[in-house]
């Protein structure tokens, strides 16, 4: 599979980590309000099963799509976590008047940071199953 990405991983990486961002936004970013349980008032959320459900589908398809097209598996797994990472430290950041928004950032970074690390070599493992990589064309 040709793809400019081969050639320029950086810009592949850039691409992936404004598309994982945008994922966090649509999935994520807009939902801020917690439930509660009319009969026994137990808060929970923000998000709901669905929500994260749909933004991890997304996200494993979006590293999956950029390994297959040429960006380096730890690249795209940086980039993901990273991007994705600040995506919601920033919105948290913004609404939490304790300071516990840092615990959950690196909750946030350390899960994306396994998971992004998993499928990248899995789906590297997947597409080169004897450790045989297309050389860039120059």
């Amino acid at each position: 599979m040709r793809s400019i990405f081969r050639k320029r991983p950086l810009l592949g990486a850039v691409a992936l980590a404004g598309v994982t961002a945008l994922t966090w936004f649509a999935w994520l970013g807009h939902d801020t309000r917690y439930q509660i349980d009319p009969v026994t008032q137990v808060a929970s959320g923000p998000y709901t099963v669905p929500q994260v459900a749909g933004c991890v589908i997304t996200l494993i398809v979006l590293l999956v799509l950029a390994v297959a097209t040429g960006v380096p598996r730890w690249l795209a797994a940086a980039a993901m976590s990273v991007s994705f990472t600040v995506a919601w430290t920033a919105q948290a950041a913004s609404a939490d008047e304790t300071g516990l928004f840092m615990v959950g950032a690196m909750m946030v970074a350390i899960g994306m940071a396994v998971g992004t690390v998993i499928v990248a070599a899995v789906t590297d493992a997947l597409l080169h199953p004897h450790g045989r990589r297309p050389a860039a064309r120059g």
